[in-house]
This record gives structure tokens, C-alpha cells and sequence, in this order.
């Protein structure tokens, strides 16, 4: 069997000197029928490894759960991997932060106050153990020392950047070796302070984390690691946005200028992110450094294969760099051609909050004061509260997580928003007061990892609590429930638009399989199906104009749109459009 190894300069593949060329693909975030195509782009421009994330949230939505088929079929991915000639490094965490929701941990398991994040907290270490175990399960018998594709294996994830628990990094080295991995282990961390000791451990290769001078980072690493080979284990060759600010891209020759550098240094690399991908449904996490910033649903990250999978000027950018330093293979792949364009009109429609039945609303009832969501069971989406209120005056509360939108009686009074840091609102009177709750994203860095979501109590009116609240999960796993109840609209004009909350239908004919680009202008804020695929969020608010929908979504004859929107539409129509937009960038 092959071998690789640590050397005093090198990695070693079969004890000959390798240099890594990877770059990261997240499986989770693309449709697994385009896999092998984005793995085949990666080594088209030159690179030799693929690296992935592995999500454990998205693994274990439920305790004791370990989802690894269809879209997480880590397994199958890493076999697409070997069957192209590649090599894989596989970094599962448990933490991944990569802008996911929660940073990639489990919500369920910060129900129970006593377990820790990110450390050697007892309740916590047997989780992961769970977790690893089913990891490994699929991952030991692909490395490359039993005939696969897998390299390398990290501990944690810029664990510098959090905490400095020893134990806890000991702890995942001691599972790891225990389970059966026998390839080199390894850590990343930016390379400031003191960060790159604190995420580490002596007997662990330490790789750094940057996207400009590199030659400065590299020798930060030399210094706090005198032998073995250099890697810039994440070259961050783009970003990723938050909702209301423009689209952030990198200069192609200013990035290639880094690749350049870092490679003539002889160095390793991880190009973060080689494809970026979307994150459809409710996958996207959050940043919170004093201001809440949910991210959006495309992670294109200005990556060198755009969300939709096709080359870009950085692209070819980077293969030009790699060619002077490496073999690459003649083909290249083709540009993208323009998407079907056509325009749709929702028929029907049904209202959100109307019937706790057609939305598949489960209440329960809090006795005491207002809860977390988390009590329904579902750790993402949507929720419902709702509560009796003897009079009208200022209904206030500790924190609202994240969006909340407020009706007395059915009519809408106003909407608090965490990221305006809004935390009172006037309710005009007595009634039955209905509270959509929207999760916009978990926080995926920093100490707020593992909060709760939802209205944070006190509840006061008029400074007196609140009391005996519902709280219910709006199901949108399937559409049923609102495909059933949903009325026709009225003929009449396209701009008369579409009310909301509600949950809209339309059918658009394809001649099969093709990507699309759907873009809602007119529409405020919502997300949009595909034959019942959660394709993501959309805001009025940009950056992004267009949601990228999968070809392998699209059938052949009719299809399905569904747009769920939260506040009221300026037209019924939505449009397929030739090209993505993804929105201004700061030029």
C-alpha cells in the first residue's frame, strides 16, 4: 500500500517528496450530482487534492443520528475523489466554522446548559466521540494506507482563534489514532499572537491560515515550527457576504501574485475555496463581532469555479501560476453558456399563520416565561409564537434571535430585528398576538457559538412579564400541507403582487435537466423551492439578485416553484434569468 508522511522539509507520498495542490470543494454544499464534475475542474487547473469540510449538524440533525446518504454521502465523495486520481484531506472538526450554520456544531447539543463548546467538558467529549466514530467509520478505510485517496486528517479548526484546552485537542488526537487513522495529523490556525501554540499540539503538524503576504505568514509558521514542510492550509483567495453590503471579490493577477509567492517558497496549499457552492435551505451561519451579520445563500466566495461551477478569470489566473511550477493537463473546461430565460406567475397562494394545520404548526405550551425554540425540536427556520394579551402598550424583551415579525389579530404591527439591535415594539391593543420567528443563521465564530435562538425573556408588556406563551416549528420539509390549502389567485394583473407571510405556487415547463437563475425582483424577503428543494433565502436588500438553481433540480415537463415571502410582493411574477448576480462589488 501507498504511504504518506511528515519528512524534515517534505511531505512524503511513498517517501518521495510531494508538494499538496487542494483545493476545497465542500460536498454538503453541492448538489452530489455535480460532484465529479467539480472534482474533475480542480484537476483540470492543476491541483492534485481535494479538501472538505465534514458538518456534523448537517450528519446529526437529531441525537444520536448520522445521516451519510444522497447529498451526505461523505463516502461516495471520497471515492469520486480516488476514481479522478486525486488525493483528499478530510477536516471534520468537530468545529469547521466555513460560515455554516452553528460552525458545522449541533444545536440539539446545547440544549443541556452543562455541556461545553469546544473543550474537554465531559458531556461534550462523549458527543463528539459519537460523532467521530461514525466519521471515521467512513473515513479509515479511505486512507491512502488501505488503498484510498485520504492523506491527511485535522484536529479541530483554528482552535487558536477560541480557546486552549490541551485536553480536549489530546482527546480527538487519542480517538483518531484509536479508531484507526494512521495518516498524518494536523491543525491550522492564523498566524498571529500566540494562536498557532494554543490550537496545537508538539506532536501535530501546524499549518497556517491567510490570503496575502505570504511570505511573512510562512515564516511566522517556520518560526514556531522549524522542520517540516510549509502549508498554507486555507489560501483565502476570496470572501463570502453578509446580507446588505456589497459583493466581496479579490483581484484574479493580485491573487495569483499570492499563489505565485506561496509556491515559489515551496510550499503546500489549500486554496480556500476552489468552489464555494450555496447554502440552500437554512445552512447559512452568521458572523457576530458586536453587530449580528447572517451570510447569504450563495458562497460563490469569488472562488477560481463560480457557485454555478464554471471557470472564472481567477481560474485561469491560477492555473497560468501552477503550469510554471507543476504539470498541468492540457484540457481546459469550457465557459459557462447562457441559462434558459422565461418569466412565471404564481396562481395560488395560501396564508402562513392562518391554519396551525396547513403549516404543520405542533404548539406547546411554555407555563411559565417566554421559550427558546429549540423546545419544538427543530433547530432552523422558522417558529411561530403566540400568546393573550390583555391590553395594547410596549412589548419588550431581552434579545430577539433573530428576526421577528409581530401580528395582533392577524394584522401585522412591526418587525424587530436583531441586526438593527431592536428589542421593543408597541403592540396597539389586546388580542391574540402571533409572533413569526425567523432563525436567520447560527452563529458560526467566536464565543457565541452553541445560543440559543428565538425570544430571549423577559417578556415584559408595560413592564409586567408575560406568561404562558406557545411556541410552535413551522414544517417546511415538505410542501403538502401548503400545496393542499393553497387558493387560485384572482386573474387580473401581475402587479397586483402577492401578500404575505404566505407560501406561493407556480409551474414552469423544462426540456430537462439545466441550471437556471431565479431571480425575484418585486419579491422582499423570503426563500424559493424547487420541486420542494429549499433553494435558500432571498432579500430585497442585496447583495445577491438571483438564487442558483441546480440543473439536476430541473425535470423534464412540468416543474414546481414554491415562494414562501414574508412581507407582500410588487408583482407575481419571478423571472429564470441567462447569468447569476450576485450583486455590486465594492469597486
Amino acid at each position: 500500500m501507498d504511504t504518506f508522511e511528515i519528512g524534515d522539509q517534505d511531505f512524503l507520498l511513498n517517501d518521495r517528496p510531494f508538494r499538496i495542490l487542494s483545493g476545497a470543494i465542500h460536498y454538503f454544499r453541492v448538489h452530489p450530482d455535480l460532484w465529479a464534475d467539480r472534482i474533475e475542474k480542480a484537476r483540470l487547473m492543476g491541483l492534485n487534492t481535494i479538501e472538505t469540510y465534514v458538518p456534523w449538524n448537517e450528519h446529526s440533525p437529531s441525537p444520536g443520528a448520522f445521516v451519510a446518504d444522497g447529498a451526505l454521502d461523505l463516502g461516495r465523495f471520497l471515492d469520486l475523489v480516488a476514481d479522478s486520481g486525486m488525493h483528499a484531506i478530510v477536516r471534520p472538526g468537530p468545529y469547521i466554522c466555513a460560515e455554516w450554520d452553528n460552525g458545522g456544531l449541533p444545536a440539539w447539543l446545547f440544549t443541556d446548559p452543562t455541556v461545553g463548546v469546544r473543550s474537554s467538558e465531559p458531556g461534550y467529549l462523549a458527543a463528539v466521540s459519537s460523532y467521530m466514530e461514525a466519521v471515521l467509520a467512513l473515513v479509515v478505510p479511505r486512507q491512502i494506507t488501505q488503498g484510498g485517496p485520504v492523506i491527511m486528517f485535522q484536529i479541530e479548526n483554528e482552535y487558536g482563534a477560541y480557546g486552549s484546552d490541551k485536553a480536549y485537542l489530546q482527546h480527538l488526537v487519542d480517538l483518531s489514532k484509536r479508531l484507526g487513522v494512521d495518516i498524518p495529523l494536523f491543525t491550522c490556525d492564523q498566524p498571529f499572537g500566540t494562536m498557532i501554540e494554543d490550537g496545537s499540539l508538539p506532536e501535530l503538524h501546524k499549518t497556517g491560515t491567510f490570503g496575502s503576504r505570504s511570505l511573512e505568514r510562512l515564516g511566522f509558521l517556520r518560526e514556531r515550527q522549524p522542520t517540516g514542510p510549509l502549508m498554507c492550509a486555507e489560501f483565502w483567495n476570496g470572501w463570502f457576504d453578509n446580507w446588505g453590503t456589497h459583493h466581496h471579490t479579490t483581484d484574479a493577477a493580485v491573487s495569483a501574485a499570492e499563489l505565485d509567492a506561496l509556491l515559489t517558497a515551496g510550499a503546500s496549499v489549500n486554496i480556500y475555496m476552489f468552489h464555494g457552492g450555496t447554502n440552500s435551505g437554512f445552512t447559512n451561519g452568521a458572523n457576530h463581532k458586536g453587530i449580528y451579520e447572517p451570510t447569504i445563500t450563495s458562497y460563490d466566495y469569488d472562488a477560481p469555479l463560480s457557485e454555478d461551477g464554471h471557470p472564472t478569470a481567477k481560474y485561469f489566473a491560477f492555473r497560468d501560476v501552477i503550469a510554471k511550477h507543476f504539470p498541468v493537463p492540457a484540457e481546459v473546461p469550457v465557459g459557462r453558456v447562457p441559462a434558459p430565460a422565461s418569466t412565471v406567475s404564481v396562481s395560488a397562494t395560501t396564508p402562513l399563520l392562518s391554519a396551525a394545520a396547513a403549516t404543520s404548526l405542533a404548539t406547546s405550551l411554555a407555563p411559565g416565561a417566554v421559550p427558546p425554540v429549540e423546545m419544538t425540536g427543530q433547530y432552523r427556520g422558522f417558529y411561530l409564537y403566540e400568546v393573550s394579551l390583555p391590553a395594547g402598550g410596549v412589548l419588550s424583551f431581552s434579545e430577539v434571535r433573530d428576526r421577528a415579525q409581530f401580528f395582533l389579530d392577524g394584522v401585522p404591527v412591526g418587525v424587530l430585528s436583531r441586526e438593527q439591535g431592536e428589542r421593543a415594539i408597541v403592540i396597539p391593543g389586546g388580542g391574540r398576538l402571533q409572533v413569526l420567528l425567523e432563525d436567520q443563521g447560527r452563529v458560526n465564530y467566536g464565543q457565541r457559538i452553541g445560543e440559543a435562538k428565538g425570544l430571549i425573556g423577559p417578556a415584559l408588556l408595560n413592564g409586567v412579564e408575560v406568561l404562558d406563551w406557545k411556541v410552535g416549528a413551522v414544517d417546511l420539509a415538505s410542501l403538502d400541507a401548503f400545496r393542499t390549502t393553497a387558493l387560485p389567485l384572482p386573474a387580473g394583473d401581475v402587479d397586483a403582487g402577492v401578500g404575505g407571510p404566505s407560501i406561493s405556487f407556480a409551474t414552469f415547463e423544462a426540456d430537462g435537466p439545466r441550471d437556471r437563475f431565479l431571480r425575484l425582483d418585486g419579491w422582499t424577503k423570503g426563500n424559493a423551492f424547487i420541486n420542494g428543494f429549499n433553494l435558500g433565502r432571498y432579500w430585497s436588500r442585496g447583495p445577491q439578485r438571483t438564487l442558483y438553481v441546480p440543473g439536476p433540480l430541473i425535470r423534464e415537463g412540468a416543474n414546481e416553484l414554491a415562494i414562501l415571502e414574508l412581507h407582500g410582493s410588487a408583482t407575481r411574477e419571478v423571472s429564470f434569468v441567462v447569468e447569476p448576480d450576485l450583486g455590486p462589488d465594492e469597486k
